[in-house]
């Protein structure tokens, strides 16, 4: 069986999608047996694919840009995808929507339903594109993959017709990500002069992850002398966010670390009083999750799947009253007893999230539906 992935959003993006592709394909080789697995994307300005991919041969178009194409199936449905990639038995489309093919299988991942969910949180263009591309997506895979089984549900829920061609695969972490040594943890701390107690937040500054209501939490929380650390590139609509961050009388004390370095991140979370994570809705939930297995106590909304994937390793908080998130982060702060079995608890939890076991689970999926060809 003849796999064909789609890798454009791994060459075009560091985050999001780009880093699930890019984590899934790394580990996929392992698992492909005497499959073959191939990878594609359109690589029009020579960026190269950024990572290594074991076993996979990789096909890069370079005569033509990928954005001409993509407006020419957003506007007609032509040219087919493996006019470009090749011919495959099941073509993997892991960023949301399906585009043309003239033959072979599909699976498509569609990683939440946020932009449905909470279209006022979603940029206005990419709103319609998926609102637009969704239904036919739908339709026409043969087979879906969710983040989680609680997107996988929402799925199900909202085209039943599709129900049984929707599968769950959980996500995991990097191999080997964990709490750091201590003394990696004291450079990296100093070297972004963090030398206060701090909560800490990760993700892309943008609306849907809550961070203004963040904002309120920390004001309203009594006995911490500390700061509150916001740690993520900046979003689409970031700017009310700085200005509500500016506008608060504990300015002084917030800090928002613009794309910090993928190798900074572990001790960032080691170094956290608690991580605090009021997102309106995840589709599976990597920061929390990576706090968790760095020993950071976290505390997080009931949004999408992060009760699911959190599990008993995070105090989990319904709804969005301030004064009840803070009175939730001061009971955790306040007790070094809960704090450290929190702790524990989270990281026995990210324990069960293995990139190696989504790459398993997902061939499952490939040779399900290439079976059926």
């Amino acid at each position: 069986m003849r796999v064909c992935i789609d890798i454009q959003a791994a060459v075009a993006q560091r985050a999001g999608v780009g880093r699930y592709v890019k984590s899934l394909v790394e580990h996929l080789g392992a698992h492909r047996g005497a499959d073959e697995l191939r990878l594609f994307c359109f690589d029009f300005q020579r960026r190269g694919v950024p990572f290594e991919a074991a076993g996979a041969a990789v096909k890069a178009v370079r005569w033509i840009p990928g954005r001409i194409v993509q407006q020419a199936w957003k506007r007609t449905g032509f040219p087919p995808f493996d006019l470009f990639s090749g011919a495959a038995d099941v073509f993997h489309f892991p960023n949301f929507i399906r585009p043309p093919l003239a033959r072979g299988r599909s699976v498509v991942t569609i990683h939440d339903l946020s932009f449905l969910r909470f279209p006022h949180a979603a940029e206005a263009g990419n709103l319609r594109y998926l609102t637009a591309r969704i239904d036919d997506t739908v339709a026409r895979a043969d087979a879906i993959l969710a983040d989680s089984e609680t997107i996988a549900g929402e799925i199900r829920e909202r085209w039943p017709a599709a129900a049984a061609r929707v599968h769950g695969v959980p996500l995991g972490l990097p191999d080997g990500f964990g709490r750091p040594a201590e003394d990696a943890i004291r450079a990296v701390l100093a070297r972004h002069r963090l030398d206060r107690p701090y909560l800490l937040a990760v993700g892309t500054l943008e609306p849907r992850k809550n961070f203004p209501f963040l904002v309120e939490v920390f004001e309203r929380l009594r006995g911490f002398d500390g700061d509150l650390v916001l740690a993520g590139m900046k979003g689409w609509n970031y700017g009310p966010i700085l200005e509500r961050i500016a506008r608060s009388p504990l300015a002084s004390r917030i800090r928002h670390l613009d794309y910090p370095a993928d190798d900074d991140l572990p001790a960032l979370y080691a170094g956290a009083a608690a991580f605090v994570f009021p997102s309106l809705y995840e589709g599976f939930g990597f920061t929390p999750l990576e706090a968790m297995a760095c020993g950071a106590p976290a505390i997080v909304s009931t949004g999408g799947s992060l009760p699911e994937v959190c599990g008993d390793g995070a105090e989990i908080v319904a709804g969005f009253d301030a004064d009840e998130w803070a009175a939730r982060v001061a009971a955790v702060l306040g007790d070094p007893a809960r704090r450290a079995a929190l702790a524990a608890r989270g990281t026995a939890n990210a324990a069960r999230f293995t990139w190696d076991a989504t790459a398993r689970k997902t061939w499952d999926v490939y040779r399900t539906v290439g079976g059926a060809a």
